[in-house]
């Protein structure tokens, strides 16, 4: 598989929804493939909170694949071999596009929380920058999960015409209070970590030492990632054989691994970015401004595609249901389609049971 990793740089504003603009922005991003002469051969990949830009393959002396690799690939769902991939890093994230500890050309220095608040569709609207760019008018689809499902509801809304197919897994219309309390948690203990000293802290001592805080929002994460019948599973009630059973910081299994998951975790992943993101999330809603979701879903043209996990302990599979339901209502039966996987990995299915819908996507993706 043919991968590349490049860097576009945009010398020219991004007006935000919140009324601000970014005066200069930046989009690392990843290839697979090879673009056809008329550049019809394209599908583009949106990421989760933690994601980036590396969905697919294994560079040289890399431990792990790209996320996910179990999708994308020679002869995968989303073969390489026919199609032109293109995953790009969000902006605001913590991988290589404009974020909050990029330089603010204003100030010579560090946006850090002096940089804006985005939506879905800011980031959205920088990618449709890049295809510009890239001379690419149309794709075949939009995919993603969870955040990256946000993204492609946006893209349906938003960019109509841009695409045949959009494919939403693992995600929701808008944010519940259920989400945005998961989210407080991380904001919270990020906020009040001594190290994070209000976003003034040094990068080189996080990636050295940790941040606690965000170690602590990343378990809250862990947990709704996952699902309660996952974790009797895999970790039942044992214990860690090292440690004492009466000792009172002693661990249980469960412990082991969300301390071995978070902990490392603000090593490799900006809080300033998490924070920021976390944000976006929270702020999500297909219905836009003064639209009810059955206005925005009207403005689809493009055939909607939701699949859903039956232990989705995140966005629960009801709310990609309503979705369905919405459109079937404002007479767009014959422009969606749904899938409830029986899933046993919770919201991190969509990333590790590709084998429960593989075939659903090769059937959508067939006539290309």
């Amino acid at each position: 598989m043919k991968i590349e990793t490049k860097i576009e740089k945009f010398n020219e504003p991004l007006y935000l929804e919140s009324g601000r603009l970014l005066e200069k922005f930046e989009i690392i991003y990843e290839t697979y493939g090879t673009l056809n002469e008329d550049k019809s051969n394209v599908i583009i990949i949106c990421h989760a909170l933690s994601g980036s830009h590396h969905a697919a393959g294994r560079y040289e002396n890399e431990p792990k694949a790209g996320w996910w690799d179990k999708f994308i690939g020679d002869g995968k769902v989303i073969d390489t071999r026919k199609y032109f991939v293109i995953c790009s890093n969000n902006i605001g994230s913590s991988y290589g596009s404009t974020s909050p500890m990029s330089i603010d050309p204003a100030t010579k220095k560090e946006y850090r929380l002096k940089f804006p608040v985005l939506t879905i569709s800011d980031i959205v609207k920088a990618q449709m920058k890049l295809y510009e760019k890239l001379g690419i008018k149309n794709a075949i689809a939009v995919i993603g999960g969870s955040m990256g499902g946000m993204q492609v509801l946006c893209y349906a809304i938003e960019q109509p015409t841009f695409a045949k197919h959009y494919i939403a897994m693992a995600t929701t219309a808008y944010t519940r209070p259920w989400v945005i309390a998961i989210n407080k948690i991380a904001l919270e203990a990020i906020r009040h970590d001594p190290k994070f000293k209000n976003g003034n802290y040094e990068q080189d001592d996080l990636q050295a030492l940790g941040l606690p805080g965000l170690a602590v929002g990343r378990m809250a994460g862990l947990i709704a990632y996952l699902s309660p019948e996952l974790f009797n599973k895999k970790f039942g009630r044992d214990y860690v054989q090292t440690d004492g059973l009466y000792e009172l910081f002693g661990r249980f299994e469960i412990e082991k691994y969300l301390e071995y998951n978070s902990y490392s975790f603000p090593k490799f992943f900006d809080p300033l970015s998490y924070l920021y993101i976390c944000k976006t999330i929270n702020i999500f809603d297909a219905g836009r401004n003064k639209d009810k979701l059955e206005d925005s879903f009207l403005k689809i043209e493009g055939n909607l595609h939701l699949i859903a996990f039956s232990d989705d302990m995140l966005f629960f599979a009801k709310e990609m249901e309503e979705i369905r339901d919405i459109m079937i209502k404002i007479g767009k039966k014959e422009q969606v389609t749904f899938k409830l996987v029986d899933s046993s990995s919770g919201h991190d299915s969509f990333l590790v049971e590709v084998d429960k819908f593989e075939e659903y996507i090769r059937d959508i993706l067939k006539e290309h």
